[in-house]
C-alpha cells in the first residue's frame, strides 16, 4: 500500500505516529513541530536549537527561536527526540530512537552518530561483572550510553 506524501515531507502514516505520540504526550502536533521533527529525522548530526531554528526557518518564515524550543521540548517529552547536553550544558537534538553511539568533536561541540552497530552486550564485555556488581551496591542498570570524544579532522563529514 503506498502512503501519500504531506506538504511537510512526511507520509500520512509518520504523521499518524507523530500525531498520536504527541497527543498521548498531552501536546498537539503543530505545523512547526512536524517540520522541526522532520528535519532531526533527516539531519545526518544532533543539532543544537539555535541550528534547529536556522534549518527551518526558510521553510515556515514566521518561525521564532522561542517556538522552536517549545517544539523541542514537547517532541523530547513524547519520547520522539533524544537530548544530549554537553558539560556547558548545551543541548543538542537526536532524531534517532534507536540505540546507537556517538562521536562529539571537543573544538566544535558537534555531535553525530558513530557507524558502528550499538552492542546490548557491551558492558559484559567491558567487566562481566560490573551490572552485578553496582546491583549489590544498590543500583539499577537499565542500559548504556557511548560517546567517543575527540577532534575532528578538518573537512571531516559530520
Amino acid at each position: 500500500m503506498k502512503s501519500s506524501q504531506s506538504a511537510h515531507g512526511c507520509t500520512a502514516q509518520a504523521d499518524v505516529a507523530l500525531r498520536e505520540a504527541l497527543a498521548k504526550a498531552g501536546w498537539r502536533m503543530t505545523r512547526q513541530r512536524t517540520a522541526v521533527y522532520d528535519f532531526l529525522r533527516s539531519a545526518p548530526i544532533h543539532p543544537t536549537a539555535e541550528q534547529v531554528f536556522q534549518a527551518v526557518r526558510p521553510c515556515i518564515p514566521k518561525l521564532s527561536l522561542a517556538t522552536v524550543y517549545k517544539a523541542l521540548e514537547a517532541l523530547v517529552n513524547a519520547g520522539l527526540v533524544g537530548k544530549l547536553t554537553d558539560q556547558t550544558g548545551r543541548a543538542h537534538y537526536d532524531g534517532r530512537r534507536d540505540p546507537h553511539y556517538h562521536f562529539r568533536c571537543l573544538d566544535t561541540g558537534e555531535v553525530c552518530d558513530l557507524p558502528i552497530p550499538f552492542d546490548p552486550t557491551l558492558l559484559d564485555k567491558l567487566a562481566p561483572d560490573l551490572v552485578g556488581t553496582l546491583r549489590r551496591l544498590g543500583f539499577h542498570v537499565t542500559g548504556h550510553r557511548l560517546e567517543l570524544l575527540g577532534q575532528a579532522a578538518p573537512g571531516a563529514a559530520s
